[in-house]
């Protein structure tokens, strides 16, 4: 399982699409091209790192309406 880099984000961008938001579990796991990838976990991570975050990942997760 992964949850990191451009996948992570990718898989964020598939999920809000398909939901129409950003808020899944923490322990949501989503399946992309047969990889699973801990999408909870990443955003929550993501959340508590925002002030290290790059402006541009953060820009990103500010488009799809992260909760901050």
């Amino acid at each position: 399982m992964a949850w990191h880099g451009r996948g992570a984000l990718a898989t964020a961008r598939q999920f809000h699409s398909r939901e129409g938001h950003l808020r899944p579990p923490r322990k949501h796991i989503e399946v992309v091209d047969g990889e699973e990838i801990k999408l909870g976990a990443f955003l929550d991570s993501s959340r508590r790192r925002a002030a290290k975050l790059s402006p541009e990942r953060r820009a990103v997760l500010d488009e799809l309406g992260i909760r901050w």
